[in-house]
C-alpha cells in the first residue's frame, strides 16, 4: 500500500511566508505519520482568490519552487501543491510535484479553467502529467479538471494508480467532493486525493470537505469544514470490483 496525505488549510492570502511555514508543519506531520506524499490546495502561492496573481506569479524553478523543494527535502516527504506560474507574457494555474529529495518530479498546468475570473487571469494547459513514486504512478489534475471524466480516464490509461488534485472549491459546490470525486475514482479504478481550502478568502467561502478515495470510490478519509491533515493508505485494486468503462462503452447516434 501507499500512504497518502492531504492538507486542508485556509488560503495564505498573499502571506507567502506564513503559508510556507504552515505547509512545513503539515509536511512534517505527514512524514511523521509515514506518508509518501502530501497534497495541498490550488494556487496556494500566492492564494487562489488573490487579486494580484498576475503580478505575483513566479516562473517554474523560481524562489517559490526552491522553498517548496527545501520543505520536501527537510521532511523527507513528496509534495504536490498549486501555484501561480509566470511564463513570459502568460500566467498559468499550475501544480508542481517534488520528491522526498526535493527534486521536481512533474509539472502540470490546469486545462479546464473555471469561470470568467480564471479565464481572464490564466492561459489553459494542454497536456497531462504523471510521475513515479515508490513504484506507483501518480497523475496530476487541478480542481475543475477532475470533474471531467475524459481527463481522469486519460490518466488511468497512462497507468495512474492515483490522481492528486490541488483544489479551490467554494460553496455551494459540496457535491463535488461528496459525489463527483468518488464516482470518478470508481469509474476509472484510481485513487483520488482532492485537497481543498477551508475558511473565507475575500468574497469566497471555501467548501472544505477534502477527500481521499480508494480505487473503487470508497471514502478513505474526509475533512469537515475546518483545517485538517488527512492520512490514508491507498488499497490495491480488487479485480472483482473494477468497472470496465473504457472497454464496455458503446457510442450511440
Amino acid at each position: 500500500m501507499m500512504r497518502l496525505a492531504l492538507w486542508q488549510a485556509p488560503s495564505p492570502a498573499e502571506d507567502v511566508a506564513g503559508g510556507l511555514a504552515g505547509l512545513g508543519r503539515a509536511l512534517a506531520g505527514a512524514a511523521a505519520a509515514g506518508a509518501e506524499v502530501l497534497v495541498g490546495p490550488e494556487s496556494f502561492l500566492p492564494g487562489y482568490n488573490s487579486g494580484n496573481i498576475a503580478r505575483l506569479a513566479q516562473p517554474r524553478g523560481g524562489d517559490w519552487h526552491q522553498a517548496l523543494a527545501d520543505l520536501a527535502r527537510q521532511a523527507g516527504c513528496a509534495l504536490v501543491l498549486g501555484y501561480g506560474e509566470r511564463d513570459g507574457d502568460r500566467v498559468f494555474n499550475s501544480a508542481v510535484a517534488f520528491g522526498p529529495d526535493g527534486a521536481e518530479l512533474a509539472h502540470y498546468r490546469k486545462i479546464q479553467l473555471y469561470g470568467p475570473r480564471e479565464k481572464a487571469i490564466y492561459a489553459p494547459g494542454d497536456r497531462y502529467a504523471t510521475f513515479a513514486l515508490k513504484g506507483r504512478v501518480m497523475g496530476l489534475l487541478i480542481c475543475y479538471d477532475v470533474e471531467f471524466g475524459p481527463h481522469v480516464a486519460a490518466l488511468a490509461a497512462r497507468g495512474a494508480d492515483a490522481v492528486l488534485v490541488p483544489t479551490a472549491n467554494m460553496m455551494p459546490y459540496t457535491h463535488v467532493a461528496e459525489a463527483t470525486v468518488p464516482a470518478m475514482a470508481a469509474n476509472n479504478a484510481v485513487g483520488i486525493v482532492y485537497a481543498n481550502y477551508c475558511g473565507v478568502e475575500g468574497d469566497l467561502t471555501y467548501a472544505g470537505g477534502s477527500v481521499i478515495t480508494g480505487p473503487h470510490g470508497e471514502i478513505l478519509a474526509k475533512a469537515g469544514p475546518g483545517a485538517a491533515l488527512l492520512i490514508a493508505d491507498l488499497p490495491p485494486r480488487d479485480a472483482a470490483r473494477m468497472y470496465n468503462m473504457a472497454t464496455d462503452y458503446r457510442p450511440a447516434t
